[in-house]
């Protein structure tokens, strides 16, 4: 059969933080929106993880995890810690490459986005939400606060876009 994503509980950690500090419950929401990603993807063949949802959408569950990792990387490495550490699917010519899983290593590319959120950690360990940088792109300053926000919706935006591909592919739900 191949390789299986493995089954991720959904645990509802974020409610642990429900009267904790704002740095607490900025990555108790992150974790969570992360986890609900992996447990969407938990127990799909590559097959499964590679199905667009609606044509002509090239929308799959591989490409959304493709994506976190690039956008995991791109907003608390290159833009937040000033790294260099160059992209891990698109090209400058593709932006959106991460969305073409056609001939994408699901289990390489699962672990890829695994290694990234452990990187992010380690990167964002013990900064404060109040630190500033100078953003390459825009050219403006920014603090981690709202790197964190911007992540936050970015994963409950595909985080619903999950939802409804998991549904398609063999119609689990839940929330």
């Amino acid at each position: 059969m191949g390789w299986v994503a493995p089954e991720v509980p959904l645990e509802r950690g974020w409610t642990r933080h429900l009267t904790g500090d704002e740095r607490a419950l900025a990555d108790s929401w992150l974790d969570f929106h992360r986890q609900t990603l992996l447990w969407k993807c938990g127990g799909l063949t590559e097959e499964q993880l590679k199905l667009r949802g609606v044509e002509p959408s090239n929308l799959s569950l591989l490409g959304i995890v493709r994506h976190m990792a690039e956008v995991e990387r791109d907003w608390f490495r290159y833009r937040f810690a000033g790294e260099r550490p160059g992209y891990l699917y698109v090209t400058e010519d593709d932006m959106t490459a991460e969305f073409t899983v056609d001939g994408a290593d699901a289990a390489a590319d699962y672990a890829a986005y695994l290694d990234e959120i452990e990187t992010v950690r380690r990167t964002t360990a013990g900064r404060s939400l109040d630190e500033t940088f100078l953003d390459p792109r825009r050219e403006v300053e920014m603090n981690l606060r709202f790197v964190y926000t911007v992540m936050i919706q970015e994963y409950a935006r595909h985080n619903g876009h999950a939802d409804l591909l998991r549904e398609r592919v063999d119609g689990a739900t839940g929330h």
